[in-house]
């Protein structure tokens, strides 16, 4: 059976446990589901007393090569003492395989959540990020495909025309706002520098420890803006945003050199997260995690407000970029 026909059908307690006992763990706990919808993760705690997470990932999202880059990745930056999870080397190794599914462990980091309104805990982001991206510019990907349009807008978009099931009603406005979108991402300055990123640095993927933050789940490492793990910090007014981004630069520039023209492709990014994340429910909804959790995907109600949300970013993408203080 290949991993295309199986994919996460078959991945089930006893097949999990058998998995991580392979490698000399015995859980002494029962398997705790995490807040994961593009792989299986759990956590649990061994028989030596240590909390355990382990992920298997998605079948052929990933190549094997993508996969050991991600934990070269985390190895390199942890190594560096960037706050980042990066996976149990066993003998050696850190990518296992059990019955066709890809598997790594991670030792838990245990934590509170970030609190995204709390400047001075914003700030101590802002400089592990910087650090994080000293780094990051040390090397390069092989085999992880970059952030970019087509990755993120036109492949995207593709997939929305073939598979989306969308209402005949808002077909033709929601394509028409999809297009005008991506026609005016495509002229932000795409050419800024490039380099190695987390990818999704959003809140939820950091956790607060008694040394400060601590940075998990790197699957969506790519190459792209460095702007890119920067903005989802950013919520609330334009008023707002300034003042939250002021306070992360403050702190990432101890460490790394910000340019501050990336600032101009901080609305483009997040268009194109949005054509993206349609896409992606679009792509998974076969598998039966989706619909139990995203039981409003494709209602007309739900189409039409992406409609909305999409003209919205439009304009947005026509107001003047965010942009710090003067004197800053």
């Amino acid at each position: 059976m290949t991993q295309a026909q199986f994919d996460f059908h078959s991945l089930g307690p006893d097949c999990i446990l058998n998995a991580v006992e392979s490698l000399g763990i015995y859980p002494d706990t029962g398997l705790l589901p995490l807040n994961s919808y593009e792989n299986r993760v759990y956590q649990f705690r061994g028989d030596d007393g240590r909390r355990y997470v382990a992920k298997f990932y998605r079948p052929q999202r990933w190549s094997e090569a993508a996969i050991r880059e991600e934990h070269a990745f985390a190895h390199e930056l942890s190594e560096a003492e960037v706050p980042v999870a990066a996976p149990l080397r066993i003998d050696g190794e850190t990518l296992f395989d059990h019955q066709g599914y890809r598997f790594a462990l991670w030792s838990s980091i245990g934590g509170r959540e970030f609190e995204v309104d709390n400047l001075d805990q914003l700030e101590q982001v802002g400089q592990f990020l910087g650090r994080l991206h000293q780094v990051a510019r040390g090397g390069q990907f092989a085999h992880r495909a970059p952030l970019n349009i087509d990755t993120h807008g036109h492949q995207p978009r593709r997939v929305l025309e073939q598979q989306a099931q969308l209402p005949a009603h808002v077909e033709l406005a929601f394509f028409t706002v999809v297009d005008q979108v991506l026609a005016r991402v495509a002229d932000a300055p795409w050419q800024q520098g490039q380099q190695r990123l987390h990818g999704d640095m959003h809140p939820g993927n950091i956790l607060w420890t008694p040394d400060g933050p601590g940075f998990v789940d790197l699957d969506d490492a790519r190459t792209g803006p460095a702007v890119q793990d920067l903005w989802m910090m950013l919520s609330g007014d334009r008023t707002q945003q300034t003042m939250q981004l002021e306070i992360l630069l403050e702190g990432y520039e101890t460490f790394c050199d910000f340019n501050h023209s990336e600032l101009q492709l901080v609305e483009p990014l997040r268009a194109l997260r949005m054509v993206h994340y349609l896409a992606w429910l679009t792509q998974r909804w076969s598998d039966p995690a989706f619909p139990h959790n995203f039981p409003w995907f494709g209602s007309d109600r739900f189409w039409e407000e992406q409609v909305l949300a999409l003209k919205e970013q439009l304009a947005t993408l026509h107001e003047p970029a965010l942009s710090l203080m003067p004197g800053y």
